[in-house]
């Protein structure tokens, strides 16, 4: 097992002269084991951890100077759309945000300032698939960054670097970490001046993750294969269920053929995961939360991806930063509610879902 690095400093042998550790800040032997291990399973050179998700993505923006321009799917985890207008906005980055289901969309916002494209596929919360092949040529047609936001699918799934992007981005706490025990981010990348650039903004802005999370993500990492396979499983048969079910209205995962982009999704992902989204009948709030507080297996808990089913309610938790015209633009509804599916039985999760909905 790689051993937990607990140390702040690292003595050297004398001046100027390390080992390769001077402060666990800028290096710690634990992280640079993670950062190795990520990069390897997603076909990468380069891995860089920070603390969270948004550290990761904080680090990707600040890349970019005012006036710089940034071209963003539309339907996309609330957190980051929050660090771009309330953040990085007030900094002179403008941020356009853009429907991506039809990649050819975009290019009436792509201009001189324009220097990276960001994507989410599968999207948080609705499901949509973007074309990351037809994405990056657009970029490189233009000279952008492709950035690639792959918390839902997991490098189990989907590897965008070998699709044509520069950056990967995850939320480590997800489907990496795998047990809701970690908060971590992580960027992996092949270009070796773009991967200096990031690191040293993870030293210079220090959003770096401790080395006892390091190490407990090591260990998720190990069993990410079968975990994946459980829980695109057990995805299949819940979406199953669900679609059939009189008091669901719409449901919204991507293995579906005649999901929007579903031949798409076939030919970059390796199966659909578990993250599912759906609202009811009516589309009333007091429904979805009768649902989801009736629930014994599915936890009503934000974040996603641990071995344990979770639902969450978008419009009020995970995407209550972003304004609700634009939630309702994107089909997020007030009954629109979404599952991460875990590895438990299928048939205690179906139960589960027949007791919660019949409350309704």
């Amino acid at each position: 097992m790689t051993p937990i690095y607990q140390t702040s400093t690292f003595v050297q042998d004398g001046l100027g002269n390390h080992k390769g550790y001077e402060y666990a800040r800028s290096q710690n032997p634990t992280r640079t084991a993670l950062q190795i291990n990520l990069a390897a399973i997603e076909n990468g050179k380069h891995g860089i951890c920070f603390s969270s998700g948004l550290g990761a993505i904080d680090a990707v923006i600040k890349l970019f100077n005012p006036g710089d321009e940034i071209i963003s799917t539309n339907d996309l985890y609330g957190g980051t759309y929050r660090i771009f207008t309330k953040v990085f906005e007030r900094y002179g980055i403008k941020f356009h945000f853009v429907p991506m289901s039809d990649p050819a969309g975009i290019e009436p916002f792509i201009n001189a300032n324009t220097k990276m494209i960001w994507v989410e596929t599968p999207t948080n919360p609705m499901m949509n698939i973007i074309d990351l092949k037809a994405m990056a040529k657009i970029s490189k047609d233009h000279k952008v960054l492709l950035a690639v936001d792959n918390t839902f699918a997991s490098p189990y799934l989907q590897n965008p670097l070998d699709l044509g992007a520069d950056i990967v981005m995850h939320s480590v706490t997800k489907y990496l970490g795998g047990h809701s025990d970690v908060v971590m981010g992580a960027l992996v990348i092949n270009d070796d001046e773009l991967a200096s650039r990031l690191a040293f903004l993870q030293n210079a802005c220090g959003a770096i993750p401790g080395p006892q999370d390091c190490f407990l993500v090591l260990r998720g990492i190990k069993t990410l294969h079968l975990r994946m396979e459980r829980h695109s499983q057990n995805g299949k048969t819940i979406a199953a269920y669900l679609r059939n079910h009189p008091k669901v209205e719409k449901i919204y995962w991507p293995g579906f053929e005649d999901h929007p982009n579903h031949e798409i999704a076939k030919s970059q992902m390796r199966d659909f995961g578990g993250m599912i989204s759906f609202t009811l009948v009516g589309n009333k709030l007091e429904d979805a939360r009768t649902v989801m507080e009736s629930f014994e297996l599915f936890a009503l808990a934000e974040s996603l991806g641990g071995v344990e089913s979770l639902c969450g309610h978008p419009a009020t938790m995970t995407h209550a930063g972003i304004p609700k015209v634009e939630r309702e633009k994107i089909g997020l509804v007030d009954s629109l509610i979404r599952l991460s599916v875990g590895i438990e039985d299928a048939e205690d999760l179906k139960n589960d879902l027949a007791n919660a909905l019949s409350k309704i």
